[in-house]
């Protein structure tokens, strides 16, 4: 099912059959890096990833989708807006998760870009919000180019931290009222 299109991307939702796709993207450590600092078990995409992006879709219009490279086909990874538990749609997370053949192209700013603007004028969003380990400035910029601005600095206890945690995360944000000023 096709959610939208952007000049290079088809965001569409996961189906049981992306299951590969995931574990190919989540079994990158460059991916991984910021995140959990290691691959993700097969068994753990296949049980608990995949069906959690599915059981998001059963609470409402916002959630995760798959990014594909509309020339090729080719899937790219994935652009979320991920709704709080209560499946509300008022405070969006953006999120976004590519291969790392995929880095530097501009796809995560596209498809933020496009999340953003489907949040804000089909689906009720009144602020999005993105957050991720402050040393990850690739991914600060991409928040940056999608119209978020920088909020706050923030440390979170890990019995494990990646190098860089010490660092704390950022939180970036952007209302419905800055985003219409930017026209």
């Amino acid at each position: 099912m096709k959610v939208l299109e952007t000049d290079r991307l088809l965001l569409r939702r996961f189906t049981e059959a992306d299951v590969e796709n995931l574990v190919r993207l989540d079994s990158d450590p460059r991916v991984m890096r910021y995140l959990t600092g290691e691959p993700t078990p097969r068994a753990e995409v296949e049980h608990k990833t995949l069906p959690d992006i599915l059981r998001t879709y059963e609470n409402g219009p916002a959630g995760r989708w798959a990014a594909i490279e509309r020339e090729t086909g080719e899937f790219l990874g994935w652009i979320s807006l991920d709704p709080p538990e209560d499946g509300s749609t008022a405070e969006l997370e953006l999120g976004y998760r590519l291969l790392a053949k995929s880095w530097g192209r501009g796809y995560a700013t596209e498809g933020a870009r496009a999340v953003i603007h489907k949040g804000f004028t089909e689906l009720g969003m009144r602020r999005v919000w993105a957050q991720t380990m402050a040393v990850n400035t690739p991914s600060r910029r991409v928040m940056e180019r999608a119209g978020l601005t920088y909020v706050r600095t923030f440390h979170v206890h890990f019995d494990d931290p990646l190098p860089g945690t010490e660092h704390g995360e950022v939180e970036y944000a952007l209302t419905r009222e800055e985003w219409a000023a930017k026209g």
